[in-house]
């Protein structure tokens, strides 16, 4: 059975793009209030403004989206891409 194309794990890639995802936005986050480090903050937001709502009597779905791509998201995910590499 074939593993990839160079044989490692795609688990362990979406494994560590999710945690590289997460780990940026936290940094982002973090780094918001220094004046220094406030660029890793910047970024942009798309998706869903107002989830759409499918009410069906008895059960309503409520459905919603947003993305929120930030500098330090993208060297989060570089660096997960790195480490994963070096593996």
């Amino acid at each position: 059975m074939s593993k990839g194309i160079v044989g490692k794990n795609n688990w362990a890639l979406v494994l560590l793009l999710l945690v590289g995802v997460v780990l940026g936005g936290l940094i982002g986050k973090l780094c918001a209030g220094v004046p220094a480090l406030g660029w890793l903050n910047y970024g942009q937001s798309f998706g869903f403004v107002n989830p759409m709502v499918l009410d069906l009597g008895i059960l309503v779905l409520t459905f919603g989206f947003t993305v929120d791509i930030t500098v330090a998201g993208i060297l989060g995910i570089v660096i997960a891409i790195i480490i994963y590499r070096l593996l």
